[in-house]
Protein backbone atom coordinates (compact mmCIF):
# COMPACT_ATOMS: atom_id res chain seq x y z
CA UNK A 1 0.00 0.00 0.00
CA UNK A 2 2.98 2.49 0.50
CA UNK A 3 4.38 1.87 -2.49
CA UNK A 4 1.05 2.80 -4.32
CA UNK A 5 0.53 5.65 -2.34
CA UNK A 6 4.44 6.51 -3.18
CA UNK A 7 3.76 6.08 -6.83
CA UNK A 8 0.62 8.22 -6.71
CA UNK A 9 2.69 11.30 -5.37
CA UNK A 10 4.63 10.42 -8.53
CA UNK A 11 1.91 10.85 -10.86
CA UNK A 12 0.89 14.04 -9.30
CA UNK A 13 4.33 15.55 -9.79
CA UNK A 14 4.51 16.25 -5.59
CA UNK A 15 8.10 14.69 -6.01
CA UNK A 16 11.38 14.55 -8.39
CA UNK A 17 11.41 11.69 -10.29
CA UNK A 18 13.96 8.44 -10.70
CA UNK A 19 15.55 9.86 -13.61
CA UNK A 20 16.60 12.43 -11.43
CA UNK A 21 18.68 10.17 -9.04
CA UNK A 22 16.03 11.02 -6.44
CA UNK A 23 14.42 7.97 -4.41
CA UNK A 24 11.09 6.45 -5.42
CA UNK A 25 10.28 4.46 -2.25
CA UNK A 26 9.33 5.95 0.65
CA UNK A 27 11.82 5.72 3.32
CA UNK A 28 11.07 2.87 6.41
CA UNK A 29 12.12 3.52 10.20
CA UNK A 30 14.15 0.97 10.01
CA UNK A 31 16.99 2.62 7.51
CA UNK A 32 17.28 5.02 10.27
CA UNK A 33 16.81 3.18 13.66
CA UNK A 34 17.14 -0.80 13.77
CA UNK A 35 15.93 -3.05 16.55
CA UNK A 36 18.25 -6.05 17.73
CA UNK A 37 17.39 -8.66 19.99
CA UNK A 38 18.50 -10.31 22.86
CA UNK A 39 18.25 -14.15 23.79
CA UNK A 40 16.69 -14.43 26.83
CA UNK A 41 17.97 -17.33 28.39
CA UNK A 42 15.88 -20.70 27.14
CA UNK A 43 13.05 -21.50 29.86
CA UNK A 44 13.58 -18.06 32.08
CA UNK A 45 10.50 -15.73 32.22
CA UNK A 46 11.92 -12.27 31.89
CA UNK A 47 9.20 -9.89 31.61
CA UNK A 48 11.12 -6.59 32.08
CA UNK A 49 10.32 -3.71 34.17
CA UNK A 50 13.58 -2.02 35.10
CA UNK A 51 16.82 -1.60 32.80
CA UNK A 52 20.47 0.18 35.22
CA UNK A 53 23.57 0.18 34.01
CA UNK A 54 26.65 -0.26 36.44
CA UNK A 55 29.85 1.17 36.21
CA UNK A 56 31.78 -1.76 35.22
CA UNK A 57 29.58 -1.97 32.22
CA UNK A 58 27.16 -4.76 32.96
CA UNK A 59 23.33 -4.11 32.39
CA UNK A 60 20.92 -4.95 34.81
CA UNK A 61 17.49 -6.54 34.32
CA UNK A 62 14.86 -6.52 37.13
CA UNK A 63 11.74 -8.18 36.29
CA UNK A 64 8.19 -8.11 37.29
CA UNK A 65 8.65 -11.37 38.80
CA UNK A 66 11.04 -10.33 41.32
CA UNK A 67 14.01 -11.36 39.96
CA UNK A 68 17.46 -9.10 38.96
CA UNK A 69 19.62 -10.35 36.67
CA UNK A 70 23.06 -9.47 35.41
CA UNK A 71 24.24 -8.47 31.02
CA UNK A 72 27.34 -8.94 30.36
CA UNK A 73 28.97 -7.43 27.79
CA UNK A 74 25.70 -5.93 26.98
CA UNK A 75 26.51 -2.94 24.08
CA UNK A 76 28.79 -5.81 21.85
CA UNK A 77 27.99 -6.04 18.47
CA UNK A 78 25.62 -8.66 18.11
CA UNK A 79 23.42 -9.16 21.30
CA UNK A 80 22.45 -12.30 20.30
CA UNK A 81 26.58 -13.74 20.89
CA UNK A 82 27.86 -11.23 22.91
CA UNK A 83 25.71 -11.17 26.00
CA UNK A 84 25.92 -13.19 28.72
CA UNK A 85 22.92 -13.41 31.29
CA UNK A 86 23.46 -14.53 35.12
CA UNK A 87 20.87 -14.21 37.69
CA UNK A 88 21.91 -11.75 40.43
CA UNK A 89 18.64 -11.78 43.35
CA UNK A 90 15.50 -13.25 43.60
CA UNK A 91 12.59 -13.35 45.78
CA UNK A 92 11.55 -9.52 45.25
CA UNK A 93 7.97 -8.87 44.19
CA UNK A 94 7.82 -6.85 40.96
CA UNK A 95 10.37 -4.66 40.21
CA UNK A 96 9.67 -1.43 38.47
CA UNK A 97 12.74 0.88 39.51
CA UNK A 98 16.41 0.30 39.59
CA UNK A 99 19.29 2.99 40.31
CA UNK A 100 22.75 2.53 41.56
CA UNK A 101 24.64 4.62 43.63
CA UNK A 102 27.95 4.49 45.69
CA UNK A 103 28.32 0.76 45.67
CA UNK A 104 24.69 -0.49 46.19
CA UNK A 105 21.59 -1.44 43.35
CA UNK A 106 18.32 0.65 44.56
CA UNK A 107 15.40 -1.22 43.56
CA UNK A 108 11.61 -0.25 43.85
CA UNK A 109 9.51 -2.68 44.11
CA UNK A 110 5.65 -3.19 45.18
CA UNK A 111 6.46 -2.88 49.10
CA UNK A 112 9.01 -0.56 49.48
CA UNK A 113 13.04 0.42 48.05
CA UNK A 114 15.60 -2.00 48.79
CA UNK A 115 18.71 -1.87 48.32
CA UNK A 116 20.84 -4.78 47.31
CA UNK A 117 25.32 -5.60 47.22
CA UNK A 118 26.95 -8.58 46.39
CA UNK A 119 29.39 -8.04 49.14
CA UNK A 120 31.57 -11.48 48.35
CA UNK A 121 32.51 -10.81 44.67
CA UNK A 122 30.64 -13.83 43.62
CA UNK A 123 28.16 -11.89 41.37
CA UNK A 124 25.30 -13.24 43.77
CA UNK A 125 23.82 -10.32 45.65
CA UNK A 126 23.48 -11.35 49.47
CA UNK A 127 23.00 -8.09 51.49
CA UNK A 128 19.19 -6.91 51.35
CA UNK A 129 18.26 -4.07 53.26
CA UNK A 130 15.17 -2.04 53.20
CA UNK A 131 15.63 1.86 52.49
CA UNK A 132 11.98 2.90 52.86
CA UNK A 133 8.53 1.36 53.24
CA UNK A 134 6.27 4.36 53.41
CA UNK A 135 3.59 3.43 51.35
CA UNK A 136 0.97 0.43 52.12
CA UNK A 137 -0.37 -2.16 49.39
CA UNK A 138 -3.93 -3.90 49.73
CA UNK A 139 -2.98 -6.50 47.85
CA UNK A 140 -4.86 -5.42 44.55
CA UNK A 141 -2.82 -6.04 41.49
CA UNK A 142 -2.56 -2.83 40.12
CA UNK A 143 -1.06 -1.36 43.09
CA UNK A 144 2.67 -0.67 41.29
CA UNK A 145 5.39 1.51 42.47
CA UNK A 146 7.59 3.22 39.79
CA UNK A 147 11.10 4.03 41.06
CA UNK A 148 13.58 6.71 39.57
CA UNK A 149 17.35 7.51 39.15
CA UNK A 150 19.23 9.44 41.15
CA UNK A 151 19.27 12.95 41.25
CA UNK A 152 22.42 15.46 41.65
CA UNK A 153 21.37 15.22 45.39
CA UNK A 154 21.28 11.97 45.52
CA UNK A 155 17.41 11.52 46.13
CA UNK A 156 15.39 8.48 44.29
CA UNK A 157 11.31 9.29 43.76
CA UNK A 158 8.61 6.99 43.94
CA UNK A 159 4.95 7.27 41.75
CA UNK A 160 2.50 5.38 43.12
CA UNK A 161 -0.60 3.78 41.16
CA UNK A 162 -4.17 4.08 42.66
CA UNK A 163 -6.24 0.87 44.13
CA UNK A 164 -7.09 -0.27 41.51
CA UNK A 165 -6.48 2.52 39.17
CA UNK A 166 -9.25 4.27 40.47
CA UNK A 167 -9.22 4.77 44.41
CA UNK A 168 -6.67 5.70 47.28
CA UNK A 169 -7.67 2.57 49.64
CA UNK A 170 -4.48 2.32 51.61
CA UNK A 171 -2.01 4.85 52.23
CA UNK A 172 0.23 6.96 49.31
CA UNK A 173 -1.61 5.18 46.57
CA UNK A 174 -1.49 7.89 43.75
CA UNK A 175 1.50 9.88 45.32
CA UNK A 176 4.95 10.50 44.04
CA UNK A 177 7.25 10.33 46.90
CA UNK A 178 10.82 11.66 47.61
CA UNK A 179 13.59 9.21 49.14
CA UNK A 180 16.73 9.96 50.19
CA UNK A 181 19.78 7.22 49.38
CA UNK A 182 19.55 7.01 53.02
CA UNK A 183 15.83 6.68 53.54
CA UNK A 184 14.53 10.01 54.26
CA UNK A 185 10.81 10.11 52.53
CA UNK A 186 9.03 13.27 52.10
CA UNK A 187 5.70 13.52 49.98
CA UNK A 188 6.39 15.42 46.84
CA UNK A 189 3.21 15.63 45.45
CA UNK A 190 -0.40 14.35 44.22
CA UNK A 191 -3.17 13.54 42.14
CA UNK A 192 -1.60 10.70 39.92
CA UNK A 193 -3.48 7.80 38.43
CA UNK A 194 -1.58 4.97 36.33
CA UNK A 195 2.37 5.73 35.67
CA UNK A 196 3.53 4.13 33.19
CA UNK A 197 7.38 5.44 33.85
CA UNK A 198 9.69 8.23 35.97
CA UNK A 199 12.73 9.91 34.88
CA UNK A 200 14.29 13.26 34.46
CA UNK A 201 14.75 15.95 31.13
CA UNK A 202 18.23 16.95 30.36
CA UNK A 203 17.72 20.27 32.76
CA UNK A 204 17.16 17.53 35.58
CA UNK A 205 13.23 18.50 36.07
CA UNK A 206 11.01 15.50 36.61
CA UNK A 207 8.51 13.79 34.71
CA UNK A 208 6.22 10.69 35.03
CA UNK A 209 3.63 8.85 32.70
CA UNK A 210 -0.28 9.24 33.72
CA UNK A 211 -2.22 6.86 31.74
CA UNK A 212 -5.95 6.93 30.39
CA UNK A 213 -8.89 6.70 32.56
CA UNK A 214 -10.64 8.52 35.43
CA UNK A 215 -9.39 12.06 35.21
CA UNK A 216 -7.34 11.45 32.29
CA UNK A 217 -8.94 11.75 29.01
CA UNK A 218 -5.85 10.06 27.16
CA UNK A 219 -2.45 9.16 28.10
CA UNK A 220 -0.07 11.90 29.22
CA UNK A 221 3.68 13.54 30.24
CA UNK A 222 3.49 14.98 33.33
CA UNK A 223 6.05 17.19 35.15
CA UNK A 224 6.63 16.71 39.08
CA UNK A 225 6.85 19.75 40.89
CA UNK A 226 6.35 19.82 44.56
CA UNK A 227 3.42 20.80 46.14
CA UNK A 228 1.84 20.18 42.88
CA UNK A 229 -1.57 18.42 42.13
CA UNK A 230 -1.51 15.87 38.84
CA UNK A 231 -5.04 15.98 38.37
CA UNK A 232 -6.78 12.70 39.98
CA UNK A 233 -8.36 13.46 43.55
CA UNK A 234 -8.92 10.49 44.85
CA UNK A 235 -5.40 10.16 46.78
CA UNK A 236 -5.49 13.62 48.18
CA UNK A 237 -7.13 12.41 51.81
CA UNK A 238 -3.49 11.47 52.57
CA UNK A 239 -2.84 15.57 52.68
CA UNK A 240 -2.75 15.04 56.55
CA UNK A 241 0.16 12.93 56.20
CA UNK A 242 1.62 15.87 54.29
CA UNK A 243 1.56 18.51 56.36
CA UNK A 244 5.12 20.67 54.60
CA UNK A 245 2.60 20.96 51.26
CA UNK A 246 -0.39 22.77 53.00
CA UNK A 247 -3.89 22.37 52.97
CA UNK A 248 -5.53 20.09 50.09
CA UNK A 249 -6.34 20.98 46.95
CA UNK A 250 -9.87 21.42 45.87
CA UNK A 251 -11.45 18.77 44.20
CA UNK A 252 -11.87 19.29 40.70
CA UNK A 253 -15.19 19.44 39.12
CA UNK A 254 -16.27 16.66 36.68
CA UNK A 255 -16.99 17.12 33.49
CA UNK A 256 -14.95 20.19 33.19
CA UNK A 257 -12.10 21.14 31.24
CA UNK A 258 -7.82 21.16 32.31
CA UNK A 259 -8.03 24.45 31.28
CA UNK A 260 -11.27 25.96 33.45
CA UNK A 261 -9.99 23.62 35.89
CA UNK A 262 -6.39 25.28 36.19
CA UNK A 263 -7.83 28.75 36.66
CA UNK A 264 -9.76 27.45 39.89
CA UNK A 265 -7.45 25.39 41.67
CA UNK A 266 -3.87 26.68 41.68
CA UNK A 267 -1.96 23.33 42.43
CA UNK A 268 -3.48 21.84 39.24
CA UNK A 269 -0.80 20.85 37.10
CA UNK A 270 -1.76 20.07 33.18
CA UNK A 271 -0.30 17.65 31.59
CA UNK A 272 2.99 18.96 29.73
CA UNK A 273 2.38 16.41 26.81
CA UNK A 274 -0.56 14.73 25.55
CA UNK A 275 -0.09 11.31 23.84
CA UNK A 276 -3.55 11.47 21.36
CA UNK A 277 -5.48 8.13 22.36
CA UNK A 278 -5.02 5.85 20.40
CA UNK A 279 -3.12 7.69 17.57
CA UNK A 280 0.23 7.61 19.51
CA UNK A 281 -0.93 4.72 22.17
CA UNK A 282 -2.76 3.33 24.81
CA UNK A 283 -0.41 2.43 28.00
CA UNK A 284 2.39 5.21 28.10
CA UNK A 285 5.36 3.72 30.10
CA UNK A 286 9.16 4.15 30.01
CA UNK A 287 10.65 7.71 29.61
CA UNK A 288 14.70 7.99 28.40
CA UNK A 289 16.89 10.51 26.80
CA UNK A 290 19.76 11.05 24.97
CA UNK A 291 22.74 12.78 26.65
CA UNK A 292 25.03 11.38 24.35
CA UNK A 293 24.76 12.75 21.35
CA UNK A 294 25.08 9.47 19.65
CA UNK A 295 21.76 8.27 19.29
CA UNK A 296 20.95 10.57 16.23
CA UNK A 297 19.79 14.01 15.99
CA UNK A 298 17.55 13.96 18.67
CA UNK A 299 20.44 14.71 21.64
CA UNK A 300 18.41 16.18 25.09
CA UNK A 301 14.95 15.33 23.59
CA UNK A 302 12.81 12.57 25.27
CA UNK A 303 11.81 9.00 24.28
CA UNK A 304 8.67 7.66 25.80
CA UNK A 305 7.34 3.82 25.28
CA UNK A 306 3.71 2.69 25.07
CA UNK A 307 3.27 -0.76 26.10
CA UNK A 308 0.11 -1.16 24.34
CA UNK A 309 1.14 -0.52 20.90
CA UNK A 310 4.78 -1.59 21.38
CA UNK A 311 6.70 1.47 20.13
CA UNK A 312 8.85 4.23 21.23
CA UNK A 313 7.53 8.34 21.36
CA UNK A 314 9.34 11.24 20.64
CA UNK A 315 8.79 14.38 22.97
CA UNK A 316 10.17 18.02 22.51
CA UNK A 317 9.31 20.03 25.10
CA UNK A 318 10.05 23.64 25.96
CA UNK A 319 8.51 26.11 28.82
CA UNK A 320 6.14 29.16 28.22
CA UNK A 321 5.49 31.02 30.89
CA UNK A 322 7.32 28.80 33.12
CA UNK A 323 6.05 25.77 32.33
CA UNK A 324 6.16 22.94 30.19
CA UNK A 325 4.43 21.94 27.06
CA UNK A 326 5.75 21.16 23.62
CA UNK A 327 5.01 18.13 21.12
CA UNK A 328 4.76 14.47 20.48
CA UNK A 329 5.90 12.50 17.54
CA UNK A 330 6.10 8.64 16.47
CA UNK A 331 9.53 7.80 16.35
CA UNK A 332 9.52 3.71 16.15
CA UNK A 333 6.97 0.95 16.01
CA UNK A 334 7.59 -2.36 16.01
CA UNK A 335 9.11 -4.03 18.99
CA UNK A 336 8.84 -7.59 20.32
CA UNK A 337 6.99 -6.90 23.15
CA UNK A 338 4.94 -4.07 24.97
CA UNK A 339 7.61 -1.59 25.38
CA UNK A 340 7.77 -0.76 29.13
CA UNK A 341 11.23 0.11 30.89
CA UNK A 342 13.27 2.40 28.58
CA UNK A 343 17.45 3.23 29.41
CA UNK A 344 20.01 5.14 27.33
CA UNK A 345 23.01 3.57 27.28
CA UNK A 346 26.67 5.38 27.58
CA UNK A 347 27.36 4.57 23.90
CA UNK A 348 23.84 6.03 22.49
CA UNK A 349 21.94 2.90 22.36
CA UNK A 350 18.33 2.83 23.65
CA UNK A 351 17.50 -0.18 25.45
CA UNK A 352 14.25 -1.26 25.83
CA UNK A 353 12.24 -4.04 28.32
CA UNK A 354 9.09 -5.67 27.12
CA UNK A 355 6.44 -7.33 28.78
CA UNK A 356 2.79 -7.81 27.71
CA UNK A 357 1.25 -9.56 30.92
CA UNK A 358 -1.82 -7.47 32.07
CA UNK A 359 -2.24 -5.66 29.05
CA UNK A 360 -2.16 -7.10 25.60
CA UNK A 361 0.60 -5.67 23.19
CA UNK A 362 1.34 -5.72 19.27
CA UNK A 363 4.22 -7.10 19.71
CA UNK A 364 3.53 -10.93 19.87
CA UNK A 365 5.96 -12.14 22.32
CA UNK A 366 5.35 -12.36 26.04
CA UNK A 367 8.50 -10.47 26.71
CA UNK A 368 11.33 -9.47 25.51
CA UNK A 369 14.71 -7.81 25.52
CA UNK A 370 15.52 -5.10 22.77
CA UNK A 371 17.99 -2.29 21.38
CA UNK A 372 17.48 0.31 19.31
CA UNK A 373 20.58 1.70 17.01
CA UNK A 374 20.73 4.19 14.78
CA UNK A 375 22.40 3.88 11.62
CA UNK A 376 24.19 6.54 10.96
CA UNK A 377 22.19 7.89 8.72
CA UNK A 378 19.66 10.94 9.74
CA UNK A 379 15.94 10.80 8.74
CA UNK A 380 13.72 13.83 7.33
CA UNK A 381 11.44 14.97 9.63
CA UNK A 382 10.46 17.74 12.31
CA UNK A 383 12.93 18.50 14.65
CA UNK A 384 11.65 21.14 17.10
CA UNK A 385 8.14 22.67 17.62
CA UNK A 386 8.52 25.94 18.64
CA UNK A 387 4.93 27.78 19.90
CA UNK A 388 4.82 31.03 18.15
CA UNK A 389 2.31 33.96 19.32
CA UNK A 390 0.13 33.33 16.15
CA UNK A 391 1.34 30.06 15.01
CA UNK A 392 4.38 27.19 14.85
CA UNK A 393 7.51 27.50 14.43
CA UNK A 394 9.19 23.97 12.39
CA UNK A 395 12.84 22.87 12.40
CA UNK A 396 13.78 20.11 9.98
CA UNK A 397 16.70 17.57 9.41
CA UNK A 398 16.81 18.40 6.20
CA UNK A 399 16.10 21.38 3.87
CA UNK A 400 12.63 21.61 2.66
CA UNK A 401 11.69 22.13 -0.60
CA UNK A 402 10.89 25.59 -0.81
CA UNK A 403 7.47 24.97 -3.64
CA UNK A 404 5.74 22.45 -1.03
CA UNK A 405 6.52 23.99 2.83
CA UNK A 406 5.65 27.31 1.79
CA UNK A 407 2.32 26.26 -0.04
CA UNK A 408 -0.31 26.21 3.15
CA UNK A 409 -2.28 23.52 1.07
CA UNK A 410 0.40 21.03 2.06
CA UNK A 411 -0.36 21.23 5.99
CA UNK A 412 -3.52 20.24 7.89
CA UNK A 413 -4.23 21.73 11.28
CA UNK A 414 -7.04 20.66 13.78
CA UNK A 415 -7.64 21.25 17.53
CA UNK A 416 -9.28 19.35 20.06
CA UNK A 417 -9.31 18.41 24.19
CA UNK A 418 -10.82 16.18 26.47
CA UNK A 419 -13.41 16.35 28.98
CA UNK A 420 -11.65 16.34 32.90
CA UNK A 421 -13.71 14.23 34.40
CA UNK A 422 -14.44 11.65 36.63
CA UNK A 423 -15.88 8.78 34.20
CA UNK A 424 -13.01 6.62 32.20
CA UNK A 425 -11.50 8.03 29.31
CA UNK A 426 -12.66 10.69 26.68
CA UNK A 427 -13.67 11.44 23.21
CA UNK A 428 -12.00 14.31 21.62
CA UNK A 429 -14.20 17.45 21.69
CA UNK A 430 -14.47 20.83 20.91
CA UNK A 431 -12.77 20.45 17.65
CA UNK A 432 -11.61 23.53 15.57
CA UNK A 433 -10.12 23.69 11.67
CA UNK A 434 -7.96 26.60 12.13
CA UNK A 435 -6.87 27.92 8.94
CA UNK A 436 -3.00 28.14 8.24
CA UNK A 437 -2.68 31.78 6.16
CA UNK A 438 1.14 31.59 5.52
CA UNK A 439 3.70 29.23 5.67
CA UNK A 440 7.36 31.00 5.28
CA UNK A 441 10.25 28.94 4.55
CA UNK A 442 13.61 30.10 6.17
CA UNK A 443 16.55 31.05 3.36
CA UNK A 444 18.79 27.90 4.57
CA UNK A 445 15.47 25.82 3.99
CA UNK A 446 15.55 24.29 7.63
CA UNK A 447 12.74 26.00 9.48
CA UNK A 448 9.34 26.91 8.05
CA UNK A 449 7.28 29.62 10.10
CA UNK A 450 3.37 28.65 10.07
CA UNK A 451 1.00 31.22 10.38
CA UNK A 452 -2.37 30.48 11.67
CA UNK A 453 -5.78 32.02 12.31
CA UNK A 454 -6.80 30.98 15.74
CA UNK A 455 -4.92 28.81 18.68
CA UNK A 456 -6.77 27.53 21.09
CA UNK A 457 -5.28 27.34 24.63
CA UNK A 458 -5.85 24.53 26.80
CA UNK A 459 -5.87 21.72 23.34
CA UNK A 460 -3.91 19.86 21.58
CA UNK A 461 -2.87 21.15 18.10
CA UNK A 462 -2.80 18.41 15.78
CA UNK A 463 -0.82 19.00 12.45
CA UNK A 464 -0.38 17.19 9.04
CA UNK A 465 2.16 17.59 6.74
CA UNK A 466 1.13 15.10 3.83
CA UNK A 467 2.26 17.50 0.88
CA UNK A 468 5.96 18.58 2.23
CA UNK A 469 8.77 17.50 0.94
CA UNK A 470 12.65 17.52 1.43
CA UNK A 471 14.69 19.24 -1.26
CA UNK A 472 15.57 16.04 -2.36
CA UNK A 473 12.04 15.14 -2.79
CA UNK A 474 11.48 12.69 0.21
CA UNK A 475 8.47 12.82 2.31
CA UNK A 476 8.60 13.07 6.14
CA UNK A 477 9.44 9.93 7.69
CA UNK A 478 6.39 11.03 10.07
CA UNK A 479 3.86 13.05 8.71
CA UNK A 480 2.16 14.20 12.19
CA UNK A 481 2.84 16.06 15.04
CA UNK A 482 0.46 16.69 18.10
CA UNK A 483 1.61 20.04 20.36
CA UNK A 484 -0.26 20.60 23.50
CA UNK A 485 -0.89 24.01 24.14
CA UNK A 486 -1.34 24.70 27.57
CA UNK A 487 -0.58 28.54 27.60
CA UNK A 488 -0.57 30.50 24.69
CA UNK A 489 2.65 33.02 24.45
Amino acid sequence: MLRQIWGVFLILGLTNNASAGYPTVPPKESDYYQIQSYDIPKGEVLEAGALEMMPDGRLVFGTRRGEIWMIHNPLGKDPTKDAKFTRYAQGLHEILGLGYRAGWLYVTHRPEVTRIKDSKGNGTADIFETVADPWEISGDYHEYAFGSKFDKDGNMYVTLCLTGSFTSNVKFRGWCLRISHDGKVTPWCSGGRSPGGIHFNAAGDLFFTDNQGPWNGACSLKWLEQGKFMGHPAGNKWYSLAKELGPRPQDPNTKSRWATEMKRIPELSPPAVWFPYPKMGQSASGIAFDSTGEFGPFKDQLFVGDQTHSTVMRVFLEKINGRYQGACFPFREGFSSGSLALLMAPDGTLLVGGTSRGWGSRGRKPFALERLVWTGKVPFEIHEMHLEPDGFNLTFLHPVDAKTAADPKSYKLITYTYIYQADYGSPEIDTTNPRIDRAVVAPDGKSVRLHVSKLVEGHIHELHLEGVRSREGLPLLHKQAYYTVNYLR
